[in-house]
């Protein structure tokens, strides 16, 4: 009875985050959910304070990133780059349809997948209003696609890595060895198959007329601020060391030095922060350590054993496509943190722990719950009164996921 009132509990806290019934916040229904398993005793406290200091690495990632982009957002560099691209398009859609890819991959790589929604989405409207395309949704789609496509080309490019591997995140050069190929792979494969799929929209000439805004000085510390940022991390991941610390003293640096440059109150930043993503993912946490008690993780990690045992290829290939659908029925984070549970049990190949974490990371391109960058590029476009229904995006996700996912998990046996 325990074990069927924490799945029934955590389900629905689950759904709750992914359908948000009645305009509620995700992280209201993630902390409820966590709230009432602690407060009913089906969660020791103790098992609950466990759960969440599970979380502290990904929330100092989390923090230092929102920060960084936050920062680079309201100094304008975002828009400066948009721009940019916009001008560079010479008025062909083609030509600014790669650009706007080029400039959301590195974002994406260097900045983690969540940036790329919250950040170059906003940028990407006003490059389009910009350029007077009449429909911007081609060039949006781009913004939820590619921050899923490219988000394991890097520890630091998506929270949900250092998830799956925890203590045991590989240093920078066998994380390259492991997923460089991989991240390529699905980087190109992405961009062919949405580019293919949206080719009859993009027949609309961009205006040449495009005024690139000026970059403030706090601007030009930003993007130092970030090409610092990035060798620092690029350092600690090749050193082995946990990127949640150095995430968030880089994050810092650059806000506290962009600030005193441009004689800015650092509240002004922190208020444009999107502060609710850690108690959501703090919520998921504890829901994630309840589910451990009701056998399921374990029985699925006896599962994955056995099947690991018999035969190691063809159980890669169903661990990526299973979890990648899964992640599309209850978002990949708590996916995520299930299946780094099961890992941890299991200790599976390595080549099923990498398909795992592809499943994790490209899997939900399929549908706009599929994660948190998805969410969070859905209410970017809101604001901007745009809108995109659920099966628009899952007509077009079903293929732009699905080929690249099956030639990126053929990729990791080469």
């Amino acid at each position: 009875m325990t074990s069927a009132l924490i799945l029934l509990i955590s389900l629905l806290a689950i759904a709750g985050v992914i359908a948000r019934p009645f305009g509620i916040p995700e992280y209201i229904s993630a902390c409820a959910g966590a709230a009432i398993l602690i407060i009913s005793g089906l969660l020791g406290f103790s098992e609950g304070i466990s759960g969440f200091t599970k979380g502290i690495d990904v929330y100092l990632f989390l923090t230092g990133m929102m920060m960084l982009a936050e920062t680079a957002r309201v100094e304008g560099m975002f828009d400066w780059l948009a721009a940019h691209a916009a001008k560079q398009a010479k008025g062909s859609s083609i030509r600014l349809f790669f650009l706007i890819y080029l400039v959301g991959t590195l974002v994406t790589v260097f900045l983690s997948n969540d940036a790329t929604a919250v950040v170059l989405t906003p940028a990407v409207i006003a490059a389009m209003r910009a350029g007077k395309v009449k429909n911007p949704l081609p060039y949006l789609f781009i913004c939820a696609f590619i921050a899923n496509a490219a988000s394991f080309v890097l520890p630091i490019s998506n929270p949900a890595n250092l998830v799956i591997y925890g203590t045991h995140l590989p240093d920078l050069g066998g994380w390259l060895s492991s997923f460089l190929i991989p991240s390529i792979v699905s980087i190109i494969a992405t961009f062919i198959v949405l580019y293919v799929l949206q080719r009859r929209e993009l027949k609309e000439s961009v205006s040449t007329d495009i005024r690139i805004p000026v970059l403030s000085g706090g601007g030009k510390a930003a993007i130092g601020g970030i090409l610092l940022s990035a060798v620092i991390l690029t350092v600690s991941s090749a050193q082995g060391i946990s990127l949640g610390l150095p995430t968030f003293i880089a994050g810092m640096v650059t806000v506290l030095l962009v600030c005193l440059g441009a004689r800015r109150n650092p509240l002004h930043i922190a208020k444009g922060v999107s502060w609710s993503v850690l108690p959501l993912v703090a919520g998921l946490f504890i829901i994630v350590e309840a589910l451990g008690k009701t056998g399921l993780t374990q029985s699925i990690a006896e599962s994955l054993t056995h099947y690991a045992k018999g035969n190691v290829t063809g159980t890669a290939w169903g661990s990526g496509i299973l979890t990648a659908l899964v992640c599309n029925l209850m978002n990949n984070l708590p996916a995520g943190l299930t299946a780094a549970n099961i890992i941890h049990s299991a200790l599976p190949p390595e080549i099923i722990r990498r398909a795992i974490l592809i499943g994790i990371d490209l899997g939900p391109n399929l549908s706009l719950t599929g994660s948190l960058a998805s969410i969070l590029w859905l209410v970017a476009l809101r604001r901007e009164n745009l809108k995109v229904s659920a099966w628009a995006f899952l007509k077009l996700g079903a293929i732009v996921m699905t080929v690249p996912l099956l030639l990126v998990i053929a990729s990791l046996f080469i």
